[in-house]
């Protein structure tokens, strides 16, 4: 079949400028997913740990607590709270507010502060408050 040569070319990424919106998008995905497939294993290990005795849960709790584990679990606090700021973006942006080019710039990078400080927020306070 012949190619219509008076078509409009579908934008491609190349003539796309990039942004801060284009990068939350992405990590919007990315993050949902990870809190799905390590948060999925991170719990059915601490389940299968609780269910099965002390010696299995103490097991989970020493690999919680290791240098590695503690990594994956302020990745998927990081992850939801990531997730949520953008969500809540998304949100607003469906009622049809928050559009406008300045705007929108604005509260996608403020997602990733948002995440930054939270995640440091309630490390902090399991760390040095609670701990």
């Amino acid at each position: 079949m012949a190619q219509n040569r008076a078509r409009p070319i579908s934008p491609h990424l190349s003539i796309w400028k990039w942004g801060a919106h284009m990068t939350t998008s992405i990590v919007h995905r990315i993050t949902g997913d990870g809190m799905a497939v390590v948060g999925a294993m991170v719990l059915v290990w601490w389940l299968t740990a609780a269910a099965t005795g002390q010696e299995s849960y103490d097991y989970f709790l020493a690999c919680a607590a290791s240098p590695f584990g503690r990594f994956v679990l302020v990745g998927l606090t990081w992850a939801f709270f990531q997730h949520l700021a953008s969500g809540l973006r998304h949100l607003v942006l469906d009622t049809g507010a928050g559009y406008e080019l300045v705007t929108n710039r604005f509260w996608a990078r403020l997602t990733f502060v948002f995440g930054v400080v939270a995640t440091a927020a309630v490390w902090g306070y399991l760390l040095f408050v609670k701990g």
